[in-house]
């Protein structure tokens, strides 16, 4: 096979002693170096927490356009699954279910609820069922259900932010020694409804929570199912958030029997204080999944997909008038930047990272950089005859990207099974526009010029403004 590499040459623009001083910076692509499937659908979605309607059913074709392959649901008590023992009532969950599935995706479903008959008594640091019989069999039939839908879902989730209760939007406060107790009532109904499924847990919000440990060493020593462990993080640092996946990765070293995947299954900026330039969410987003890929990740859930009002009566039912008043505030009185759509259902900047990250279809392409805040994912998507290129820019300060391809050998590059010789490769840029104040997709995308790379003209320029983001589909010309 002809070996082709791309050579993308950048220069940063950085502040110093009251000036800007030039740091040029190398991005190498290898189109020949195939790591493997990018599989960038498992950097994934999430919603819930907050209302018992799908409270994005109407943005259903534009999540699909995303192509994830996991979207989060939590299981909240205002489904009331359970309004009487014996009794189950699956409907309100059907709705939102269904909803998840009309994208392509699997749901993973976190069982954060808390039945009035069997915990009579409103205080987040009651946490196991008064009746764990009757608790099974609720778990049982509620997987059941699903199993006999035919739905496809396998993942099922133990709780969530169990360290920290009512804070994190769910009626319990969980110890390690009550955790891993309910854990293994909750797993073993699951698995008798559906041998297949995939279970686990924590999904704490401090990842450093003493209940991972805790988990880790009961299933060893006790060989209790565990399949998964996830956690959450929201941080305006990718770095940070890159310290989580490290850690828990370090800590499953000390378990070697156990052989679990690892999901970060709830993640933003800081929203108690969001940067507040609109281009830095966009940015931000394709910085973590890089340095998600980088560790090793098996998947993440954005949180979330669209920013929802709550109400205060259906949360009133089983948290205490303080949690209450506490989701009620934060929701409808703070501002709120999670969503990729807003509470008016309008799409935000962060969505199209997502649409192009989408577009990284295929094997991954070995990407380099000489730079901490040039990055980039490169793709060879092998139906489409495509090689796909996203960059991004995650500094305050402007960068000047000179893109120039190095060849080995005669052709611009490699032949492909089927494809020819290739004389000449075109280039289609797209920028990624966070400030533009049109929500129309062809503004948010904004097309330039394709540009045609010969063997001699191998070179283009690109501007990279703070927190920029572009993206090139390349193909071959015979």
């Amino acid at each position: 096979m002809r070996v082709a590499t791309v050579l993308f040459v950048s220069t940063l623009l950085l502040p110093l002693a009251g000036r800007a001083q030039e740091q040029a910076v190398q991005v190498t692509v290898s189109l020949e170096d195939r790591l493997g499937p990018m599989e960038i659908d498992r950097m994934a979605l999430g919603q819930g927490g907050l209302s018992a309607e799908p409270m994005w059913d109407s943005r259903i074709a534009e999540i699909r356009a995303l192509r994830p392959s996991m979207i989060r649901l939590f299981i909240q008590e205002y489904f009331d699954l359970l309004p009487e023992k014996g009794r189950y009532h699956f409907d309100a969950l059907d709705r939102s279910v269904d909803t998840i599935l009309k994208t392509g995706a699997e749901p993973i479903m976190c069982i954060c609820f808390k039945p009035h008959v069997l915990f009579p008594k409103i205080d987040q640091d009651i946490v196991e069922p008064s009746d764990y019989d009757h608790w099974e069999k609720l778990i049982f039939n509620l997987v059941r259900h699903y199993k006999e839908k035919n739905t496809g879902i396998r993942y099922w989730e133990v709780a969530n932010e169990p360290d920290i209760g009512e804070s994190g939007g769910c009626p319990y406060r969980f110890k390690p020694e009550s955790y891993v107790r309910y854990y293994r009532h909750t797993v073993e109904a699951i698995l008798r409804a559906d041998p297949d499924a995939r279970v686990g847990g924590p999904a704490l919000a401090n990842v450093h929570s003493p209940i991972l440990p805790a988990l880790l060493e009961f299933c060893e020593e006790q060989k209790v199912p565990l399949h998964f462990v996830s956690w959450h993080i929201y941080s305006s640092s990718p770095q940070q958030i890159r310290g989580t996946i490290n850690y828990v990765k370090e800590l499953l070293k000390k378990y070697p029997s156990i052989k679990v995947e690892t999901i970060l299954n709830e993640w933003n900026m800081d929203l108690s204080n969001p940067p507040t330039d609109p281009r830095f969410q966009p940015c931000f987003v394709a910085e973590v999944i890089w340095q998600m890929k980088e560790a090793g990740l098996d998947y993440s859930c954005y949180y979330h997909i669209r920013d929802y009002h709550v109400s205060f009566e259906p949360f009133a039912k089983f948290m205490s008038p303080g949690g209450t008043a506490f989701m009620y505030k934060w929701w409808n009185r703070r501002p709120q930047y999670d969503g990729l759509f807003d509470y008016q259902n309008t799409v935000r900047p962060t969505y199209f990272t997502f649409k192009l990250l989408s577009r990284l279809t295929g094997e991954r392409l070995r990407l380099t950089s000489s730079s901490e805040t040039v990055h980039g994912l490169a793709s060879w998507d092998q139906k489409l005859q495509l090689y796909n290129v996203l960059l991004w820019n995650f500094s305050p300060a402007p960068a000047t990207v000179n893109i120039a391809p190095r060849l080995r050998g005669d052709k611009l590059a490699p032949a492909e099974a089927g494809a020819g010789s290739a004389g000449s490769l075109l280039a289609r840029p797209i920028v990624l526009d966070a400030a533009s104040g049109s929500y129309d997709e062809n503004s948010r995308l904004r097309i330039e010029g394709p540009v045609e790379l010969k063997r001699d003209n191998t070179s283009l320029d690109a501007q990279f403004e703070p927190y920029g983001i572009r993206f090139w589909s390349v193909e071959r010309q015979n």
